[in-house]
């Protein structure tokens, strides 16, 4: 199984978010750390923010936060949000044309797979992504640390 591009930057946008708290971040920032499509980005956000994952806010100190909190966030149901098609094979979808498959099993055993796999993305969070990697991820996206109020 590959999961498409949109779903990588999907990821990739909402732990950006995630690492940054309640710094707010723009597109333009989060596609320089990455170094992937400006472009490309706009329609990820757009499509997190309107399945409420992230709120994107406009003007002079608008910026991207995340919506929810990481520990909401399923992986396995932004995969299933962002995965146009889990299709794995012809016979998975409408148009199947095959012509084994009356015969075949190979769909119930790729279908056994697949609902493994979603199992898996299930049992974690965003925040299960963060954790005790925070500070490396700050230090590699090079994110600067808000300072601390005492």
């Amino acid at each position: 199984m590959h999961l498409t591009r949109f779903t990588d930057y999907s990821l990739r946008v909402l732990l950006y978010l995630a690492v940054k708290g309640e710094q707010r971040s723009t597109i333009t920032e989060i596609a320089e750390r990455f170094d992937i499509s400006r472009n490309h980005l706009m329609k990820v956000v757009q499509d997190l923010s309107h399945h409420g994952y992230i709120t994107a806010i406009r003007g002079k100190n608008g910026g991207l936060l995340l919506q929810r909190d990481p520990a909401s966030i399923s992986l396995g149901e932004l995969v299933r949000t962002t995965e146009r098609d889990l299709d794995l094979v012809e016979c998975f979808g409408e148009r199947n044309e095959c012509v084994i498959t009356p015969a075949c099993q190979l769909k119930h055993v790729l279908a056994e797979a697949l609902e493994a796999f979603m199992a898996v993305l299930d049992r974690y969070t965003l925040a299960d992504l963060l954790g005790p990697r925070r500070p490396g991820l700050i230090r590699l996206l090079h994110i600067e640390e808000l300072p601390s109020a005492s």
